[in-house]
């Protein structure tokens, strides 16, 4: 027990419960809403103003703290909304919120993929004048799309990777420069060959990575965010999606790869961070991590190494400002308790559970309104 000096037992004993840290998701678009599955819907969303898309935002942060979730690294947008937040939670006034970070708008090759929440390296004379602009408007980090998404018919990432391992390293170095981390969407042999060797801090996504790339990645203390709940929405919602059983095998094949390459990593000592890139088609807010964490388990970790992914892990290796993912001296009052313990199945952290937040105390059963996750 952490004890104050000159204590000799504990404050209160629970011999019940099992406590643990709050959750980090380590992978969000805050502006996207992940549980809306229709096109028309979605498209129709993506073209409200910037202020409306944050008021949105907003919405669904308290309810992100009653699930358990105490932070968020938000992976990019280009209307501002994750800056926004990151400077909401700077305030004194500020609402019940999880901390946010942002790396405001990511950083792509204009015309190629992440249009949607990205600007492009192009606008700017170099790639130190991209990212000191992306400073200058609050970034925490930079984040960079280094290679187009993966082609489902085809099973595969079929483009060349919008950035060279030249470019990815001047991105970074100029990130460094700033005293800022760099993380990199990327997926596919070459485009992750060109982000490692760029020396991003954190590879997100990373399908259809090679045993040598995650061996470097180790070396070099490059952190994995595996981010695979959004593939498996592709499977759960084929029919609506209108993939037949071809692209289906497609999208298992990658899912199977993947989690032989997550269990690998672990063994190998990659340092893996939980991400569920919630805003994704299918991917709530909050709920995304959960499916995160427990498709993470169903790959072959144990559950101890899937709580540690989704806390001293990122807690650790991200530089987040403040010290939360963690049960020590000096770290947040941020944590779950409950009796029906992660540690005989990811999927307890559904169940009724108490979630401590500085100074409140939430009784969350997750039997709310999911709207707008």
């Amino acid at each position: 027990a952490l004890l104050n000096p000159g204590q000799n037992q504990p404050d209160v004993e629970l011999h019940d419960y099992t406590l643990l840290p709050g959750l980090i998701e380590a992978h969000a678009h805050l502006f996207l809403e992940g549980g809306e599955l229709e096109f028309k819907k979605r498209n129709t969303y993506l073209k409200q103003t910037p202020q409306e898309l944050l008021s949105v935002a907003r919405q669904r942060l308290e309810k992100l703290v009653r699930i358990g979730i105490i932070a968020i690294r938000d992976a990019g947008d280009k209307h501002g909304v994750g800056l926004a937040l990151s400077k909401l939670y700077a305030r004194e006034d500020k609402p019940l919120m999880p901390y946010v970070d942002s790396p405001g708008a990511a950083i792509h090759h204009k015309g190629r993929y992440g249009g949607f929440m990205a600007e492009p390296l192009e606008n700017h004379g170099s790639p130190k004048a991209c990212v000191e602009s992306r400073i200058q408007a609050g970034a925490e980090r930079i984040k960079l799309i280094a290679t187009d998404i993966i082609d489902f018919k085809e099973g595969r990432v079929v483009k060349e990777p919008q950035m060279t391992t030249h470019e990815v390293t001047e991105l970074v170095r100029a990130a460094k420069a700033f005293h800022k981390q760099a993380f990199a969407h990327a997926s596919g042999e070459e485009g992750i060959e060109s982000v490692i060797e760029g020396s991003v801090d954190s590879v997100e996504h990373g399908f259809f990575i090679r045993a040598d790339q995650l061996a470097r990645m180790r070396d070099r203390q490059i952190a994995w965010v595996p981010t695979i709940a959004p593939v498996q929405k592709q499977i759960e919602y084929a029919a609506r999606l209108g993939w037949d059983e071809r692209i289906i095998s497609n999208l298992q094949k990658i899912l199977d790869q993947h989690a032989t390459s997550l269990v690998k990593a672990h063994a190998m000592g990659v340092q893996i961070i939980a991400g569920s890139d919630a805003g994704s088609y299918g991917v709530m807010h909050g709920l995304g991590l959960l499916d995160e964490l427990e498709l993470m388990e169903r790959a072959g970790l144990s559950a101890i190494a899937v709580i540690n992914a989704a806390t001293g892990n990122g807690s650790q290796r991200l530089r987040y400002k403040e010290k939360f993912g963690q049960i020590k001296p000096g770290y947040r009052s941020r944590f779950i308790l409950t009796k029906h313990s992660p540690l005989s199945g990811i999927v307890n952290l559904r169940k009724q559970k108490h979630v401590v937040f500085d100074d409140a105390v939430f009784d969350s059963n997750l039997n709310f309104d999911t709207t707008g996750l």
